[in-house]
């Protein structure tokens, strides 16, 4: 199925979006997972998505029938990436034993924009140039440096904590190399098809991960503002930004939006600041530019091999 230049538009705006969403998720997620855990948080957000999700498919006649009729290798393949992914990064936060590992785990996972553009080269055969790598570097700089800077991030602590509980930063690592597969594996193995199957891996995701929270229980203080926070996070940073991701990776500009998920770690410090009345330092700025040049970099350093997408 060819897709019409206004069609590779809306789906990379809506990668676009996804980013976006995205970017408020750890100014939400700290107050849930701090009131309710971060497995019990997990578990609501992703099972509530889920829910939603399938609504959406019954909400028309016909979605089910041509979701369960999407590639085998899209369905298996990558739903099981999505729940190792998302099983993962959860079960990274859930073990972690400080706030300050947390940070550090969440700085592994982010290693994901980029694994994302390294895996295009032999799944979508893209054709990378030498200066993808100081793209690369540039890019994830902006990241660090905004961490370090603002006192979230040390590497003498860093290297206490792994030596101390090693396996967060192994799920981490785990994570973000499942993203960046699923990122380009449904692009080559559903790229060509409609529909979606995101609900179904919401769904599964969020049935998986409250199996693991009974095994793990943990307590939990609800309030009306949990809740709210907890529609939203369901709704726009995860039913939302996954679905509109999936649709960016099919039929979208997959190197331009991946290029431009390096900013997503950014606009979480920065909207993570403006909503929890944090002050902006000026290094924020500083790496802001570094991400903005990164991700130039990036774009330009990919191309394709060929005229015609796998």
């Amino acid at each position: 199925m060819k897709i019409s230049v206004s069609q590779e538009n809306l789906n990379t705006i809506f990668g676009i979006l996804a980013i976006l969403f995205w970017g408020t998720t750890i100014a939400f997620s700290r107050s849930l997972t701090e009131q309710l855990g971060p497995l019990t948080a997990a578990s609501w957000i992703y099972l509530l998505s889920g829910i939603w999700g399938c609504v959406y498919l019954i909400s028309k006649p016909g979605r089910i029938k041509k979701t369960f009729q999407l590639p085998i290798l899209y369905l298996i393949g990558c739903g099981a990436l999505f729940v190792i992914y998302t099983v993962s990064l959860y079960l990274a936060v859930g073990l972690a034993f400080s706030r300050e590992q947390v940070i550090e785990v969440s700085i592994i996972n982010y290693l994901w924009p980029g694994l994302t553009l390294v895996f295009s080269l032999p799944i979508l055969h893209k054709k990378g140039k030498i200066t993808l790598i100081p793209g690369m570097v540039l890019a994830f700089s902006g990241f660090y440096l905004a961490t370090v800077e603002s006192g979230m991030f040390s590497w003498e602590v860093f290297k206490g904590n792994f030596q101390v509980n090693y396996l967060p930063y192994l799920l981490a690592f785990v994570a973000a190399a499942s993203w960046g597969l699923y990122s380009n594996l449904v692009r080559r193995w559903a790229g060509h098809t409609g529909g979606g199957a995101v609900p179904l891996f919401l769904l599964v995701t969020g049935l998986i991960l409250t199996t693991i929270r009974f095994i793990f229980p943990e307590e939990s203080s609800w309030t009306a503002r949990i809740v709210a926070e907890l529609l939203y996070m369901s709704i726009f940073p995860t039913f939302l930004a996954y679905f509109f991701w999936d649709r960016a990776m099919r039929k979208g500009k997959i190197i331009l939006v991946a290029s431009l998920s390096y900013f997503t770690p950014l606009l979480s410090i920065i909207i993570s600041s403006l909503y929890l009345q944090v002050a902006v330092k000026a290094n924020l700025w500083i790496a802001c530019g570094l991400v903005i040049v990164g991700a130039v970099i990036c774009k330009f350093s990919i191309i394709d091999k060929t005229k015609k997408e796998p």
